[in-house]
């Protein structure tokens, strides 16, 4: 399965069923090989960031914000090519949003204050927002609040 029709799906459909799907095709994008707290993780940043409203007022919106998830970087032409880490990132996906429709003083938090993160791995260099010590590591993933 394609990314350009993953997201053409994300489009035709309503909010809940086009939030799932970009979420789990963040998920997988960029965090299928970390273990599943790392990538429950990559969601709540997502959904931070949609709660705050600067990257754009709706999820698939915020996932697909120019240079800021691989939903924008990664090419409409990717395929989706292993099943298990889509179907767990579905899950996840699933998963996070129901957490997230908690009250916010009621929903526990991996990484609590998290807006950013990166994968040490993919970068010679930590970016220029990851100021100081990271909120939180999990896997080779790095959380940040960045100002």
């Amino acid at each position: 399965m394609k990314l350009a029709w993953i997201l053409w799906l994300a489009s035709a459909f309503h909010n809940a069923a086009s939030d799932r799907a970009c979420l789990a095709a963040t998920v997988y994008l960029e965090a299928r090989g970390e273990p599943v707290t790392g990538q429950m993780a990559v969601a709540e940043v997502g959904l931070r960031r949609r709660d705050s409203g600067q990257w754009g007022n709706s999820l698939c919106r915020v996932l697909r914000a120019r240079g800021q998830f691989a939903l924008s970087t990664t090419s409409k032409n990717y395929v989706f090519d292993d099943a298990d880490a889509w179907n767990q990132a579905w899950f996840v996906a699933g998963v996070a949003l129901d957490v997230w429709k908690l009250p916010a003083a009621w929903r526990p938090s991996l990484v609590p204050n998290a807006d950013h993160f990166y994968a040490a791995a993919a970068m010679a260099l930590p970016p220029g927002w990851a100021k100081g010590p990271p909120l939180a590591v999990i896997g080779d993933h790095r959380f940040y609040h960045a100002d």
